[in-house]
């Protein structure tokens, strides 16, 4: 997956940036293959200089290019591919955390005329401070310098609290407009509307107007507008297994150690949807017989769907390679989210401060309706998300009436896991 801020440069206007030399938004590098292996660039140092980038203003590295003359030497036409799956994954594998690039191949002419193929690597500036395999680097003049200790932690601060665009409002690169879904654009769309289709999604943030006047799906777009975000977003979705037994440890004990397991796709408040019933259908249900039959899940749906609906609006989506799984056992259910509290919070914080990692995803969630048939859900609102903020007290608070134990937030790496315990029903 990859996210564009800006349409690409064309061959020209690439070439007069090129005869201008390297300075602090241009690097060039010559490939150099040895048999079937690239052995120049070195893999940490194009990870280096790609971090640096993104750590100060961003920029391009042409690929092709003696960095010394600013000659195109080019890279074989055969090889190209080889070169643009070596840029990609080394800013997936070798940059913490991943690095975004859109990544183009293009032919430039050389000094006598002759077209050579180039690879040029566009980087944004990030909202993030990666760090590459050399440590930290930020861009200065024509080079890749590591950044003081003082510094980092500055840049740290500054980009926690910066004013650039949220990831999701990233264009999708590779995607047009008509991968949004028309119905699920025109859902929003109130009686005194009328914006076109494109117009519509471009004030929700679902899409991004180019340069060249055509309308592009931004990734919050793709999330909550397209039949087929899966297409672009793999990973972006709810994987839910019901195990038997308290662990998964005990569940492999046994011949059928999974009870039930589903991949809930589709957009992410049809994603919480479907986890909810999930839920629903999973959990053990007793029967309290006073006046009439009254049924006791074993869960509070209510603090269910709120934890659902927390994890999809705040996960971290620039973590591209993990997605939302939801784990049940005998006695709790586990929810494991991408992505630590933002902006220095703690886990002791989330029920006390408000934030979002994703602003244009929580402000379509909170015009999304919850169907009225998920099963032993009471919950006082219509819509999946709640613009005050109150979503984690919910959780707590719910939860604990419910089964009498408080919720677990517990952190692992860059990976939050929310854990509620199960009521017994034959209490």
């Amino acid at each position: 997956m990859a996210v564009a801020s800006e349409m690409p440069e064309s061959p020209a206007e690439l070439l007069a940036r090129i005869r201008l030399a390297e300075d602090s938004h241009l690097e060039l590098k010559q490939v150099v293959f040895a048999g079937e292996k690239i052995k120049g660039p070195r893999r940490g140092d194009l990870g280096d200089d790609l971090a640096a980038f993104a750590n100060a203003y961003g920029g391009t590295l042409v690929l092709g290019v003696a960095d010394r003359t600013g000659k195109i030497v080019g890279i074989p036409a055969e090889r190209v591919g080889e070169v643009v799956g070596f840029v990609r994954e080394i800013s997936r594998d070798s940059i913490d955390p991943p690095l975004d690039v859109r990544v183009e191949s293009m032919e430039l002419p050389d000094a006598e005329g002759v077209s050579r193929c180039v690879v040029a690597v566009d980087v944004r500036p990030s909202l993030f401070v990666h760090k590459s395999p050399g440590g930290y680097f930020r861009r200065q003049a024509d080079s890749a310098m590591a950044i003081p200790p003082n510094v980092l932690v500055r840049l740290i601060q500054e980009r926690s609290h910066t004013r650039l665009p949220s990831f999701d409002q990233g264009i999708v690169e590779g995607a047009t407009f008509e991968a949004l879904d028309v119905g699920l654009v025109d859902r929003f769309r109130t009686p005194r509307t009328e914006d076109s289709r494109e117009v519509l999604a471009a004030k929700l943030g679902l899409a991004k107007q180019t340069g060249e006047g055509s309308f592009v799906p931004t990734v919050a777009g793709v999330l909550l507008a397209s039949m087929e975000s899966e297409r672009w977003f793999p990973n972006f979705y709810v994987q839910a297994v019901a195990y038997r037994g308290g662990s998964i440890g005990d569940a492999l004990s046994t011949a059928n150690y999974q009870l039930d397991a589903a991949d809930c796709h589709g957009s992410l408040d049809r994603q919480v949807e479907l986890a909810c019933r999930f839920v629903a259908r999973n959990q053990r249900v007793a029967a309290r017989k006073t006046i009439g039959r009254h049924d006791i899940p074993q869960y509070d749906m209510a603090a269910v769907l709120e934890a659902l609906v927390n994890a999809v609006a705040h996960r971290d989506y620039s973590v591209y390679g993990s997605r939302i799984r939801l784990r049940m056992f005998d006695d709790r259910l586990e929810l494991y989210s991408p992505g630590a509290p933002p902006n220095g919070m703690e886990l002791t914080d989330l029920a006390y401060r408000q934030y979002s990692r994703n602003g244009t995803v929580t402000s379509i969630l909170a015009r999304c309706r919850i169907p009225d048939d998920i099963p032993f859900l009471d919950s006082p609102r219509v819509t999946f998300m709640d613009r005050r903020g109150e979503g984690v007290n919910v959780i707590l608070r719910r939860s604990e009436e419910h089964s009498g134990r408080l919720p677990e937030y517990e952190l692992f790496g860059n990976e939050l896991r929310l854990t509620i315990f199960a009521a017994n029903p034959a209490e």
